[in-house]
Order: C-alpha cells, then structure tokens, then sequence
C-alpha cells in the first residue's frame, strides 16, 4: 500500500487528545452533587430527635404522668429494688360453704361474681323433714307437760293424805318422784326439740363474710352433703355450695429462687404492678414466708399482701413485685 492511501486513513494528532475541559466539568458536577447529598443527610442539632430516633429528654419540671402511682403514694426510684420476681395474685382466704348434712337444694340466691354481706341468706336447703320433727316434738311436749300436772296432782292429794295418817309415807314418795319422772321428760323433749330447731337453722345458709361470689358450686335440686367425697356435677352429691372471698384482701403468691432468698424479709415494702395494668403501681408488705422450701424447684414461697387494692387486680392475673431497700 503506498503512502498516499495511508495518509488518507490516519487519524491527525489533534483528535486524538481528549477535550481536558469536558474532564473538568465531569469532576465538579461530581464534588457537588456529593457535598449536597452530605448536608441534606447531615443530623443537625435541631433535628437530633428525628435523625437518631431516639426521644428527646424529658422536661424535669414537668409532673409525672397519671396511673404510675397511687394519690399520695412517692413516685418509684430508679434502682430501689433489690429483687424482681413475677407471680400471681390470689385471695388470702377462699371459703367453701358446705351443709352440715346431707340434703337437697331448694334455692340459691346469688350467682357467679355478687357480692355478698355477712350474715346474707345465700342458700336455702329442703326444711320439710326438720319441720316435721319439730311438729312432733312439739305433740311429745305437750303430753309430757300434761303429765306433769297429772302427777302434780296426784301428789297433792297424797301429801294431804299422808298428812291425816291416811296413806303411808311410801306412797308419798312415790308421788313426788312421779313428779320429778315427769319434769324430766319434758326437759328431754325440750332439749330434742332444740335439737331439731339447730337441724332447721341448718337449712339457711348464710354468708359469714362481706365478699364476692367466686364459684357457684350447686344447683336446685341437687343432692349436697358435708362429706368431701363425690362430684360437684351430676356424677354424685356435691359437698360444696358457694366459693366466697373478701375481694379487699389479696396477695400476690411468688417463688423465689434459693440465690436471692437473703433479698427478702418479712414486713419488707414491695412495689406492685400487674401485667394486665404495667402503668399502675401498688404498695405491698411481705406476710408469709413458707417454712419449706420446693426441692423440685429450688425456691421459697413468699406472699405479699397488697395494701388499697381495687377493682384492677382479679384473682389468678399475673404481676410483678419489687422488693424495695430499707428493710421492713
């Protein structure tokens, strides 16, 4: 190929080389698009709440906010608990009102969740076989009375007999303890007559506490008994009527592990928040301190009583309890 036809396909020197300008251009609207997007991300000062996503401290001056402390209770410190240990809340007594005998159930006035007065009528059982035997105690006391006065008579006229030497002194005696046979049997009958009077009041069940209905055990018509055998259903007599608790008195029962047992101590302040309500806030003192300890488990059973508690705190809800510094 010669060296015309060369020449003609040679790319000269001057387009070759790159425009240095258009570099330049490139760069700088580099450099500023970064420096941009570097102060749009910048967290300034102002913005700290919203860049890290952390809330901003809270004003000290400001009042607490409402429900983390009973009316004139202290509000909690930070770091006053010497142990934290979750449990259940649960009455400090349940009463189970059983009949003294065997009998049916003719009425029960209340139902699951009333509340109840001492001395209230609760349950009435069937009173037709103590009213009979009333009845007729009543029958047996009036002859035994009428006896009485039959031998009361008899010894007046022996006595006044005895005293014109017309009937002998055996005779005498023997009146007078006629008497005395007679008064006795009435005081028998009175005192069996008392007995079915007791068996009478027995068929009116009572409250014995102000409290709350917890469980209705039985129902009209069925067979109740004092034995603790048999079924609270249809499968045998029920030996329970009612379950009863004071809703003011509860505690809340917790374990607590071998390790932290020198943590506690009885009379010490406890700190109360059930799970079901965290923003609220008991005061509590330690009652009971179980003599035994559960070898299966490796801990201690504590109960704490909850001092004001209200409508909140169920029986059987969970919660959790503080026991505070400084002793009982």
């Amino acid at each position: 190929m010669d060296a015309a036809k060369l020449q003609t396909i040679q790319i000269p020197e001057s387009r070759r080389r790159r425009s240095q300008g258009a570099s330049w251009y490139i760069l700088l609207g580099v450099i500023a698009v970064t420096a941009i997007a570097l102060w749009i991300a910048k967290p300034w000062a102002k913005d700290t709440r919203i860049a890290t996503g952390k809330a901003a401290p809270p004003d000290r001056n400001s009042a607490p906010p409402a429900g983390l402390a009973p009316a004139g209770e202290k509000p909690a410190k930070a770091g006053d608990a010497l142990l934290t240990v979750s449990g259940y809340i649960i009455n400090r007594e349940r009463i189970e009102l059983s009949p003294r005998t065997m009998n049916e159930v003719k009425w029960i006035g209340v139902k699951k969740g009333d509340l109840v007065k001492k001395g209230e009528i609760v349950v009435r059982l069937d009173d037709s076989e103590q009213k009979a035997r009333i009845a007729e105690m009543e029958g047996q006391l009036a002859v035994a009375r009428v006896a009485v006065e039959r031998a009361k008579l008899n010894f007046q006229r022996v006595k006044r007999l005895r005293a014109t030497q017309n009937e002998t002194a055996e005779r005498e005696d023997e009146a007078r303890l006629a008497v005395e046979s007679t008064q006795a049997q009435v005081q028998q009958l009175e005192g069996t007559r008392a007995m079915a009077q007791v068996w009478l009041d027995w068929t009116v069940i009572r409250s014995p506490i102000d409290g709350v209905v917890l469980e209705k055990l039985s129902h009209p018509g069925e067979l109740v008994t004092p034995q603790t055998f048999g079924g609270t259903g249809t499968h045998g007599p029920s030996s329970a009527l009612l379950s009863l608790a004071d809703p003011n008195d509860l505690q809340v029962e917790v374990d607590v592990s071998e390790a932290d047992l020198p943590k506690v101590a009885m009379n010490q302040r406890c700190r109360i928040s059930p799970e079901a309500w965290p923003e609220k806030i008991y005061t509590g003192v330690v009652a009971e301190i179980a003599p035994e300890a559960s070898r299966q488990k490796g801990t201690l059973q504590v109960k704490v009583k909850i001092e004001k508690p209200d409508r909140f705190l169920t029986p059987e809800l969970s919660a959790k309890v503080e026991f505070l510094k400084g002793g009982g």
